[in-house]
C-alpha cells in the first residue's frame, strides 16, 4: 500500500464523484487538488470558515457551506471566475444540498426526479411527494408514527421506508401513493430504532435498534428474515473467525549499543520508533470488553450505533455502541457471523469499498484496518504523528482518504486478491 505526503486541512475533505479531483477546507479557503499529482488546481477564498463542502454529481461545481455567517459559495472548477452567492440572512442556514442527496426529513429517488419530504402538522405525520423539475407537490400520505425521525427510499424507487423516534420502536414502509406494506414494532416501552440501512440491490432493509438486535426484513415478503444478536459472550459452536488486534514486539538492534550505553541518554528514543500492530485469530469461546451504558443520561451509548452493507448485498457489518472496539461482520447469504474484529481502540468509522468486497476502518490511531472474505490485516501509516480519525473512498475504490484532526493523505490499495491468511501484517 502506498500513502501520500500529508495536506493540511480544518474541516470537510472529499473526493470528487468522478474521482478525479480532492476538495479539502483549510479555515476560509478551499483547496482543490488532482488526485493524480495531488497538486492544486484550484484556490477559491470563502467570506469565512468552511463548515461544509459538496459536490454537485458531475463534478463541475461544488457548494461551500458557512453556517456561522450564514451564506452559501458554489464555485465552478473549470470556471473560476464563475461565482454564486446565497445569503440567508436572520434566517440563518441548518444545512445545503444538491438535490439527490439525502439529509434528515428529505429523501431523494435514485433517478432524482421526486422527492419525499417529511412535514408534521396538528399532531400528525405526513410524508409529502416533490417533483424535482416543478417542485410541486405530487401526493401526500400521513404515516403511522408518533413522533417520525426519518425517510428513505428504497434503492429501486418503488418503497419509502419511514421509522419513528428512539422513544418508540416502530417502522413503517410505504408504496409512493401512500399504501402500506408493512407495519413493525419489535417490542414496546423501550428505545427502538438507531439505524436504517437499505442494501445495494434494494433486497433487503437492515434495521439497528438500542436492544443490540440487527433485523433484516426481505422485500420479497415484506417480513423479519433474520435477527442477529450482539452478545460479549461469543460461544464456541460460531462459525466466525475472531481477529484480535495485537502489538508486535519491536525488534531493538543491538548492534550499536555497548555496557556503558546511558540507557537515559536523549539520543536513545525509542518513542520515535512506531509500534506496529498485527492480526492474531482468537481461540473460541470468547468475551469481548463490554461497557455498561449510562441510563441516567440521554442517548446511551448502546444499541448498534454504526451498520453498512457491502457493495454486493453479501455482507453487512455493525457496531454495538456498548461493545465499542468490536466490528461485527454478518454473511446474508449463509445468515450466520462472518468475521468478529476486536480492536485496542473504539472504531471511529468504517467503509466498504464501492467496488469490491473490502471493508477499511479506523480506531484514532496511527493504522489502517483492511478486512475482506479471504482474511484482515493491518497497515501502518509512515506519517509521523498522523492518526486516523475518518476515511473515505473514491468512486471507482482505488484510493482512500485518510483525515487526521489537522490533515489528510491518501493511500493508493492494490487490486483486491483472494488469500486464505487470515493474519497478515502488511
Amino acid at each position: 500500500m502506498e500513502f501520500t505526503d500529508s495536506y493540511k486541512q480544518t474541516g470537510p475533505c472529499c473526493f470528487s464523484p468522478n474521482a478525479r479531483y480532492i476538495a479539502a477546507a483549510v479555515d476560509y479557503r478551499l483547496v482543490i487538488r488532482d488526485t493524480q499529482s495531488f497538486k492544486v488546481v484550484q484556490l477559491f477564498s470563502c467570506l469565512d470558515k468552511i463548515s461544509y463542502i459538496q459536490w454537485a454529481l458531475d463534478s463541475e461545481y461544488i457548494l461551500c457551506g458557512l453556517y456561522k455567517r450564514p451564506t452559501i459559495q458554489v464555485w465552478s472548477i473549470t470556471q473560476p471566475e464563475w461565482t454564486c452567492k446565497i445569503d440567508e440572512g436572520l434566517a440563518g442556514i441548518a444545512y445545503a444540498r444538491w438535490p439527490k442527496h439525502p439529509v434528515k426529513g428529505v429523501s431523494f429517488t435514485r433517478d432524482g426526479k421526486f422527492a419525499a419530504v417529511c412535514t408534521r402538522r396538528d399532531c400528525k405525520d405526513y410524508v409529502n411527494l416533490l417533483s424535482c423539475d416543478s417542485w410541486e407537490i405530487m401526493g401526500v400520505f400521513a404515516v403511522d408514527t408518533l413522533d417520525l425521525a426519518d425517510v428513505e427510499w428504497s434503492p429501486d424507487d418503488s418503497s419509502i421506508v419511514v421509522w419513528d423516534s428512539l422513544l418508540e420502536y416502530k417502522f413503517l414502509i410505504y408504496t409512493p401513493d401512500g399504501r402500506c406494506l408493512l407495519k413493525y414494532q419489535a417490542y414496546e416501552s423501550g428505545l427502538g430504532v438507531k439505524s436504517v440501512s437499505w442494501s445495494p440491490c434494494g433486497q433487503f432493509l437492515a434495521i439497528g435498534s438500542y436492544d443490540q438486535m440487527l433485523r433484516v426484513v426481505n422485500r420479497l415478503t415484506w417480513k423479519i428474515f433474520a435477527e442477529f444478536m450482539h452478545l460479549p459472550n461469543v460461544r464456541g459452536s460460531s462459525c466466525a473467525v475472531v481477529f484480535k488486534e495485537e502489538d508486535e514486539q519491536p525488534q531493538l538492534d543491538i548492534a550499536g549499543l555497548c555496557l556503558s550505553s546511558d540507557p537515559y541518554d536523549s539520543n536513545f528514543d525509542v518513542s520515535e520508533r512506531q509500534i506496529g500492530v498485527r492480526y492474531e485469530v482468537a481461540d473460541l469461546p470468547i468475551t469481548l470488553p463490554f461497557q455498561k451504558p449510562a441510563m441516567d443520561k440521554p442517548n446511551p451509548k448502546q444499541g448498534i450505533g454504526l451498520m453498512a452493507w457491502s457493495s454486493d448485498s453479501q455482507y453487512i457489518y455493525t457496531r454495538d455502541d456498548t461493545i465499542p472496539t468490536t466490528l461485527w461482520i454478518w454473511d446474508m447469504q449463509q445468515l450466520q457471523l462472518a468475521a468478529i474484529l476486536l480492536q485496542k481502540e473504539p472504531i471511529k468509522a468504517a467503509v466498504w469499498n464501492p467496488t469490491s468486497c473490502r471493508l477499511a476502518f479506523c480506531t484514532g490511531s496511527s493504522h489502517l484496518y483492511i478486512w475482506t472474505p479471504s482474511g484482515a490485516y493491518c497497515v501502518s501509516n509512515p506519517l509521523p504523528h498522523f492518526t486516523v480519525v475518518d476515511l473515505k473512498w473514491n468512486s471507482d475504490g482505488s484510493y482512500l482518504l485518510l483525515k487526521d484532526k489537522e490533515s489528510f493523505c491518501c493511500a493508493a490499495l492494490p487490486i483486491l486478491a483472494e488469500s486464505s491468511d487470515y493474519s497478515s501484517d502488511d
